[in-house]
């Protein structure tokens, strides 16, 4: 099942000309954790989703998108 979160991490970094590399230096993670976080294949923790957006100067819902399932009625 695919991520139902999705991100802008990638959008938000080519607007800055910042490397994957400069964002994990500025949030304290790895290079690999943002690959995987802006793969959609890591959903970071509360803290570090935090950091992201602000290290972009945007509000939480602007880096992360939360697609909920859709409820069926019977």
């Amino acid at each position: 099942m695919s991520s139902r979160i999705r991100n802008t991490i990638r959008e938000l970094r080519a607007a800055r000309s910042m490397t994957q590399q400069d964002l994990a230096d500025l949030i304290f993670v790895t290079r690999q954790t943002v690959v995987a976080i802006e793969g959609d294949k890591y959903s970071p923790s509360l803290e570090v989703a935090f950091r992201i957006a602000e290290v972009f100067g945007v509000p939480l819902e602007q880096v992360f998108q939360y697609d909920p399932p859709r409820l069926r009625r019977r």
